[in-house]
């Protein structure tokens, strides 16, 4: 007879196997941190003031901390995202970002006034590690330190510089039209920058001589980490420098008036401008005109013509003969030459003694 403990006790196994086996893969299945997807959100936000600085020798990203406290308390949906805790407020937050390494406290490296400013610049470009890694908002800037997702147009378009690439370098097989095309649009696009950037210093500078005041048109056009509403802003900032004083004003003055006559004075006339203009036409014309077709056919016309019903060995043949002919006669005439200077000498001996 079976015993009827023993089929109670496979039971009770297989039902702890099958709890065994259905609560392993919420081991197994790690808890998302809230706090990395919180900062996330709050680094691909657009309200979140920040700029780019070395660190390092590093590039990161950074913001202040009054800035960031403003932020949080303005955008109080962001907080839905830390569940269970987002009744804590922006200071919190920010300590926990920090021992979670997603942080890292910045200070200036350049600590003084540098001369000609009343006060030390808002964003810095070169940070350093803080020693105390504790949120504050008197003067103290936080960077990233996790790698930001790339967005997927940036992904398509790191795919289209090498087909870039290649259309560049197959510029000269393409069509006139197309070139010349291609070749306006760059000259008017480098024309235009050229101008802009001499209007911006033709304005800066006659302001700064006769008003004092740095007036800047497009201030951000220069900059290398400008967003792009930032890169086209028309209007400059308020000045907060010190106005400079009348005696560099005045310097600055006759030095350009210099320069501007110097270079008056030995500009080129119209004749070399002339020559410098029809060389670069020339250049120009050259790279239009070239086609496949012209260099194939210029190559077939360098070639030497040879006999196809010859054999190879009779034309070397022929040559080297040629050759010998030629060379047997040059030294016939270098013989010829000798004989009749030898006798012309005679004869004048001749005559000296007579």
């Amino acid at each position: 007879m079976k015993k009827p403990g023993g089929a109670e006790k496979k039971k009770v196994r297989r039902s702890q196997s099958l709890q065994s086996n259905t609560d392993t893969p919420r081991k197994q299945a790690a808890p998302k941190d809230v706090f990395q997807a919180f900062a996330e959100k709050a680094r691909d936000h657009k309200d979140l003031v920040s700029r780019w600085a070395v660190l390092q020798e590093t590039r990161v990203e950074y913001f202040r901390g009054k800035d960031f406290v403003s932020f949080v308390r303005n955008h109080l949906e962001l907080k839905d995202i830390l569940e269970s805790d987002r009744s804590l407020e922006a200071e919190d937050i920010a300590n926990i970002l920090l021992k979670k390494n997603l942080l890292v406290r910045c200070g200036r490296v350049v600590k003084t006034v540098r001369p000609g400013k009343k006060k030390l610049s808002t964003f810095p470009a070169h940070l350093e590690i803080y020693h105390d890694q504790v949120f504050s908002e008197n003067d103290a800037f936080f960077a990233w330190t996790f790698v930001k997702r790339r967005p997927l147009w940036q992904t398509l378009l790191s795919f289209c510089w090498p087909i870039l690439t290649l259309a560049i370098c197959l510029f000269p097989v393409y069509p006139h039209q197309v070139k010349l095309l291609i070749l306006y649009s760059c000259a008017g696009l480098l024309l235009l920058i050229l101008c802009l950037l001499l209007l911006r210093g033709l304005v800066f500078g006659a302001l700064w001589i006769l008003l004092g005041k740095r007036f800047w048109l497009f201030p951000n056009i220069l900059a290398e980490e400008a967003t792009l509403k930032e890169l086209f802003q028309f209007w400059p900032q308020k000045d907060e420098g010190e106005r400079p004083k009348w005696t560099a004003r005045l310097f600055y003055a006759i030095a350009g008036v210099v320069v501007i006559s110097i270079l008056r004075h030995h500009a080129p006339d119209e004749a070399a401008r002339a020559r410098y203009q029809k060389r670069v036409s020339n250049i120009i014309d050259d790279v239009l005109e070239w086609s496949p077709s012209l260099a194939l056919s210029g190559m077939i016309e360098k070639q030497p013509v040879v006999n196809i019903t010859e054999p190879i060995d009779n034309v070397t043949d022929s040559k080297s003969s040629d050759e010998k002919l030629f060379s047997s006669g040059d030294l016939d005439d270098e013989t010829i030459s000798n004989e009749e200077v030898t006798e012309n000498t005679e004869d004048s001996d001749h005559h000296q003694n007579i």
